[in-house]
């Protein structure tokens, strides 16, 4: 899909040009195996962090110049989840590129990198993958300050509520 300079990026993972997911791939083979996209920065094109087996982060511009966070652009519904290099390899080639989230068992799991990851860690992930989808599809009916109730939203979900109940409880609550 060809789109202008001045469009700002739609959130959809397959519409990245393929000369810039080259830019990040490469990137990723520097600094980490996996990759999470701003869904607020202007442009075509997002700004991105390369997270590495640590969970450490390095967050980069549009251009793959290194890039200072300021705030929570990437936290939250302001966010995409993360892909990894296969999935990231597979959108530049065309095949099945997909925007779900990275999957358990295409994770590559190292002997080296220390620990491994908690299972709340994993639960958060989820979490986070489902606030961000609900955003996603239903962006234009929710209040444009949503995603300062996030934590909010995470809290009724690890209490049983489905992401949808969750959001409408904040919205009903504080809108």
């Amino acid at each position: 899909m060809v789109t202008s300079r001045s469009k700002r990026w739609n959130g959809n993972f397959d519409t990245l040009p393929v000369e810039y997911l080259k830019g990040v791939l490469e990137k990723m083979g520097e600094y980490g195996d996996r990759v999470q996209f701003s869904l607020i920065s202007g442009g075509s094109e997002p700004s991105y962090q390369v997270v590495n087996t640590f969970d450490k982060t390095m967050a980069f511009d549009r251009n793959h110049h290194l890039f200072r966070v300021e705030g929570d652009e990437f936290t939250g519904v302001n966010a995409t989840p993360i892909f990894t290099v296969d999935q990231i390899k597979a959108a530049i080639s065309g095949i099945g590129a997909s925007s779900r989230p990275a999957s358990r068992t295409s994770r590559v799991v190292r002997a080296s990198s220390g620990g491994t990851r908690t299972s709340a860690a994993k639960l958060e992930e989820q979490f986070a993958a489902q606030r961000y989808e609900y955003f996603k599809n239903n962006r234009q009916s929710l209040p444009p300050r949503i995603s300062e109730y996030t934590e909010e939203i995470t809290q009724l979900m690890k209490q049983g509520k489905s992401v949808e109940d969750a959001f409408g409880e904040v919205v009903k609550k504080y809108f």
